[in-house]
């Protein structure tokens, strides 16, 4: 009995090791395997994407000097998805300059992926609207249009194929899936920074799905996408030197729709002007939402250290930036290329006025002795709780410098009405603005809160409806009063005027636009050349005249052709000069011609 008792106790003792064994065993199984799982995953983590992965185009994605274009193909879509084999695209644009120039590059992604582009709606495959998101008003414009064009798409036979609706710009990247989702309007939405995957998108709209991309860069310039520019007459162009905004105006939706300020590479804005110039444009306009705050640092040999310079009085909301080729830089070199093509620049914000950049207007014949200088408010109250950085006096005293550097300049401005507590005293605040500057040309809008902005989050618009349409037409009123007084100033003088084609309103006139940016019409007659003193010869587009000035409102000027010119002559002499020597070419023809100079001058 007791031998058995200890057999059972061995036999339990053996049972109970075998069992530490197999729990032993199973343990170390189980914690291997866990190590090893935790190493697999900790070489995914190494080897697989990173945080910039996920953001495109992010900065430390690319620091060298080359421009990588992204790749948009992807395994699921057959290698030649992307080609347009000759479908067509007409495009609407809507908006500012800016959005101008996004069309002449997408259109530019899209020629080189094998599309042809439409004249007409009617005739078109694709039907692009490349939009603006600033006013409220513009974006029921854009609701209003994809209705007229849905009924379009469901007229249309099914011979010619489904017609595709697409929107750019600004608004698809503000509303994003609202649009695809409202009453199934559209095929394609692609933000500001997306027009190299169209060929993508539309493949996949072709395909019968509805496609969407409005992730915004942090570095997407397009520098390597040469425009197709589509002037009138390829006499005029638009060239874009920056993206974005990060000024955060808190009335502003740009910062929003097109994000942060990056500076397009020097080279290639000189490269597109140079192109530009052998085409024949005579008037380039340089673009950029904060235009002025342009600083490139792509290129390590041509970035200074010297620091932002602020016009006196002006503040940011960022700090300093420190290096790179700075707007004066960019001015300088862009007046280099052709003495003869004017140089423009819009939209500028009067915090970046230092006096070099005056300075060098007032020395380069071919940059326009003309600035816009967005007040938005004439109320230092309101200027503040816009975030402008600014208050009016220190405006004035931007104003009264920039007069004495460059005298007899041209301004041009800005103002919202009604803006979110807005005094009456405010509003005429912005009348005597008005009156105390006078301006050539002007933009007058009342406010429409945008979500996502400043305002929209922190202010209240309490000025009512009917109160920001009264205070709009009181500004309107006087801004035209005294344009009308700045511009009648001009009566008598010579304007130097850039043909833009004939007048709206008769075939037997022509019209341009002076140095300052003013419209001029004037009758369609034969004149003298200046450099040549050939005999009479027809004003072409493109050419420029010397106009007399006989009349003017606040809208534009009239007169009557002297001579056409270059602007290289032009800016070399002055107009009594050149008016001289026109006299004496007419003199030593023993018949003047009619509707001379010596006839016309009296």
């Amino acid at each position: 009995m007791k031998s058995g008792v200890i057999n059972l106790q061995k036999l339990l003792s053996l049972q109970s090791l075998s069992a530490r064994r197999f729990c032993c065993s199973v343990g170390a199984s189980v914690k291997g395997n866990v190590q090893r799982k935790e190493e697999s995953f900790k070489t995914k983590l190494a080897t697989g994407p990173g945080f910039q992965d996920f953001i495109k185009d992010a900065y430390a994605s690319n620091k060298s000097n080359n421009i990588q274009e992204p790749d948009y193909r992807h395994a699921y879509l057959p290698e030649d998805a992307a080609d347009g084999n000759s479908r067509k695209v007409y495009f609407e644009t809507y908006g500012c300059q800016m959005n101008v120039n996004d069309t002449e590059i997408a259109w530019s992604i899209l020629q080189k992926n094998g599309y042809l582009r439409a004249k007409e709606p009617t005739e078109a495959d694709v039907v692009l609207l490349v939009t603006c998101s600033i006013r409220e008003k513009a974006e029921q414009t854009i609701w209003n249009r994809l209705k007229q064009l849905t009924a379009l798409k469901k007229k249309r036979i099914k011979a010619q194929g489904p017609l595709k609706i697409g929107l750019l710009g600004c608004m698809a990247e503000r509303l994003k899936s609202e649009l695809l989702e409202r009453e199934k309007l559209l095929d394609v939405v692609a933000g500001p920074d997306a027009y190299r995957d169209l060929p993508r998108l539309l493949a996949l709209a072709r395909g019968g799905q509805q496609a969407s991309n409005v992730l915004l860069s942090l570095e997407e310039t397009y520098a390597d996408v040469m425009p197709v520019h589509h002037t009138q007459g390829h006499r005029s162009a638009f060239v874009s030197i920056m993206r974005g905004c990060d000024n955060m105006c808190s009335y502003c939706i740009v910062p929003f729709t097109r994000g942060r300020e990056r500076s397009r590479p020097m080279a290639s804005i000189l490269e597109e002007v140079r192109l530009l110039s052998e085409q024949g444009v005579r008037e380039v306009t340089l673009l950029g939402q904060n235009v002025n705050s342009y600083r490139d640092t792509s290129e390590q040999q041509f970035s200074g250290s010297e620091p932002t310079q602020l016009s006196r009085g002006f503040s940011t909301v960022y700090r300093t930036r420190q290096g790179g080729t700075r707007f004066a830089d960019l001015l300088d070199q862009v007046s280099l290329v052709d003495s003869n093509m004017r140089i423009r620049f819009t939209s500028p914000h009067p915090k970046d006025f230092p006096d070099e950049v005056l300075q060098l207007i007032q020395e380069r014949g071919n940059l326009c002795k003309q600035i816009h200088l967005p007040a938005q408010s004439g109320s230092s109250h309101v200027l503040d709780a816009m975030c402008r950085g600014y208050t009016r006096e220190s405006y004035l005293e931007l104003v009264e410098n920039i007069r004495n550097i460059i005298p007899g300049v041209s301004l041009s401005s800005d103002f919202i009405a009604g803006f979110c507590g807005e005094t009456e005293e405010d509003h005429q605040q912005s009348i005597s603005l008005l009156r105390t500057v006078r301006y050539n040309v002007g933009f007058l809008f009342a406010y429409s809160m945008r979500k996502k902005t400043r305002a929209y989050h922190r202010l209240q618009d309490d000025v009512p409806a009917e109160v920001k349409q009264r205070r709009l037409q009181e500004l309107i009123a006087v801004f035209r009063e005294e344009a009308a007084v700045v511009n009648g100033s001009l009566i008598g003088s010579t304007q130097l005027v850039l043909v833009e084609g004939e007048s709206k309103r008769s075939a037997q006139e022509l019209s341009g636009r002076s140095d300052g940016n003013v419209k001029v019409i004037f009758p369609k007659q034969e004149v003298p050349a200046l450099d040549t003193g050939s005999c009479m010869e027809p004003i072409k587009l493109g050419d420029y005249v010397l106009v007399k000035v006989t009349s003017a409102n606040s809208q534009s000027m009239r007169g009557y052709p002297l001579c056409s010119t270059t602007l290289r002559e032009a800016t070399a002499r002055s107009s009594d000069s050149l008016l001289r020597t026109l006299q004496q070419q007419q003199l030593s023809t023993t018949e003047p011609p009619k509707d001379s100079l010596l006839h016309a001058s009296g």
